[in-house]
């Protein structure tokens, strides 16, 4: 079982319309409501992709209601813990005629210090049957920066690989604790370390205690930095669509290679090949078959050797 923490859950919305012009009125042309969170997404990526997957985090109110009823009818495991706060919504508008997506992600609900001691006991014992822990996600209100690496301590006493995707001070102090693998994008990596240089901001995090690094460069593909070796994916062409769960896809597939072992150059192209799979689906959390089936046998990987 991989399970996946989602600490800021949300209710994402998508808004697709024909045309989006900046100070004007819109009319909406389709509109999709569904449980969201980027660990919410990974799991419905690792069901798709064949693994049994448990979803635990922190819901409240009635959006949190809304999370638990779909979870289920999407016939996901869950074990989320209630919390005071009402789930946050995120809304994402789609303009069909450039392509162009924006997102906007409200800060999410104050976790107080017993909800959050609550939800470590519901991690200890999950951690207990996990053969990879997924931890994805900003922090939500009342949590600490170091509340990712008080989890991915947890995971390391139970000898559990824990998969990071976060960002800012919450990855850097999540590093001491070992983490199996962190995934930030060429935007985050910027945002965390002030540097464009994927190469060399992937090594200052392995330096400071990632056992592994991936960094995804949008349509050049991914790059990976690992104690086995480096390497880079590229995907044959450029895939239009909806990039929103493009990352989630590729940690799905990251995690799935992690719980069987697969070496480093094959778990990478699965990863290169689902996310840009994910590309064509218009909801975060799915991915097409079709393009996912048909890039498996052309994404290219090679050893890195020199700068991406």
């Amino acid at each position: 079982m991989i399970t996946t923490i989602t600490l800021n859950t949300a209710v994402d919305v998508t808004y697709t319309m024909d045309r989006v012009t900046a100070g004007t009125s819109h009319r909406v042309t389709d509109v999709h409501r569904r449980a969201g969170g980027k660990g919410l997404n990974v799991a419905r990526v690792l069901m798709a992709l064949g693994h049994q997957a448990t979803v635990t985090g922190l819901v409240g109110g009635a959006p949190g209601d809304m999370v638990r009823r779909e979870l289920a009818d999407a016939g996901l495991r869950e074990e989320l813990v209630g919390i005071a706060g009402d789930t946050r919504q995120t809304v994402t508008v789609v303009d069909r005629a450039s392509g162009d997506t924006s997102v906007f992600l409200e800060p999410g609900p104050f976790v107080t210090t017993a909800e959050w001691t609550a939800f470590k006991d519901v991690c200890r014992r999950l951690l207990t049957e996990s053969r990879v822990v997924v931890l994805s996600g900003s922090l939500p209100p009342g949590l600490h920066e170091g509340a990712y690496a008080e989890l991915v301590a947890l995971a390391a006493e139970r000898d559990v690989p824990a998969v990071l995707d976060t960002v800012g001070a919450p990855l850097l102090k999540a590093l001491g604790a070992g983490p199996a693998l962190v995934k930030p994008n060429r935007d985050e990596l910027r945002e965390t370390l002030g540097t464009d240089d994927a190469v060399a901001g992937a090594r200052h995090l392995l330096r400071a205690g990632a056992r592994a690094v991936v960094v995804s460069l949008g349509a050049d593909g991914m790059i990976a930095l690992t104690t086995e070796g480096d390497w880079r994916a590229v995907p044959p062409r450029r895939i239009p669509g909806n990039p929103t769960g493009a990352g989630d896809a590729a940690i799905a597939a990251l995690s799935a290679g992690i719980a069987e072992g697969t070496p480093w150059p094959e778990r990478l192209r699965q990863a290169v090949a689902v996310s840009a799979a994910a590309v064509r689906a218009p909801l975060a959390g799915d991915f097409d078959s079709a393009t996912h089936h048909e890039l498996l046998g052309l994404v290219q990987t090679e050893p890195l050797l020199t700068r991406p």
